[in-house]
């Protein structure tokens, strides 16, 4: 719904993109892109993609016509292969909702080249954390790389106008305390070390980009958390900026 309602939220990542150099192209990993082994989006106009049901007609009707870019693709192949992640392409994956919607609000004219890079729930964050450090330096070449989940995740605990829940506030807290303390290892444990993590996440695809976009920044990246808002009670729409080490 940020698509209709961008809120604060929406307003928070309009901010950022303005603040930020413009990108000649972005690389982004979104939660509803799974698969079993990395796969990068290579299309060449990449279509809209619908991924839900249930929503308000307006929805169906947005589109984000930003062209694909297959040779930066090809380049993120090469990378994950260098370091030992086999990875394919796909030249006719549309833009899911959690890679259309974001850059919607980001950047609305669409002029911007986009390449998507799937995720893979059955492996760890640990994987995650590497397929991002595959991709450190991209920013060099005025690639931004965008991690698109959610900090916490429980559909079974959205309630329309409820307070946030204790629980989301202690599980967000946990994660940037980490962050800004670069403990990683906590961060990779975070289902051990994290209160309420099961809760926050029943299953981790949404907080797996946040590895992705981490490890992008590369080794001793500075975090700042940029937004903390939490919507429906139970969904927390944080969001971070990784910025490389100087």
């Amino acid at each position: 719904m940020l698509a209709l309602s961008p809120g604060r939220t929406g307003q928070h990542l309009g901010s950022l993109a303005r603040r930020l150099p413009r990108p000649r192209a972005v690389l982004i990993a979104s939660a509803h892109w799974l698969t079993p082994a990395p796969t990068l989006g290579s299309a060449t106009a990449p279509q809209t993609l619908h991924d839900f049901a249930g929503f308000p007609d307006t929805l169906y009707h947005q589109h984000y016509p930003a062209p694909g870019d297959p040779a930066l693709a090809a380049e993120v192949v090469g990378r994950l292969a260098d370091v030992g992640l086999e990875a394919t392409l796909d030249e006719h994956r549309g833009f899911d909702h959690g890679a259309w919607i974001p850059l919607q609000l980001m950047y609305p004219q669409a002029d911007i080249p986009v390449c998507t890079l799937s995720l893979q729930p059955a492996r760890s964050p640990a994987h995650h954390l590497a397929l991002g450090r595959a991709l450190a330096g991209l920013n060099r070449d005025r690639v931004l790389v965008i991690g698109s989940g959610s900090v916490t995740h429980n559909l079974g605990d959205l309630r329309p106008g409820a307070l946030p829940a204790a629980y989301v506030r202690d599980f967000t807290d946990w994660i940037d305390d980490a962050l800004a303390d670069s403990d990683i290892p906590a961060l990779l444990d975070y289902r051990q070390r994290a209160p309420h993590a099961v809760r926050a996440h029943p299953s981790d695809e949404h907080l797996l980009p946040l590895f992705v976009a981490l490890g992008a920044a590369g080794a001793g990246c500075h975090s700042t958390r940029l937004h903390a808002g939490v919507d429906l009670g139970a969904l927390a729409m944080d969001i971070y900026r990784f910025d490389a080490a100087a």
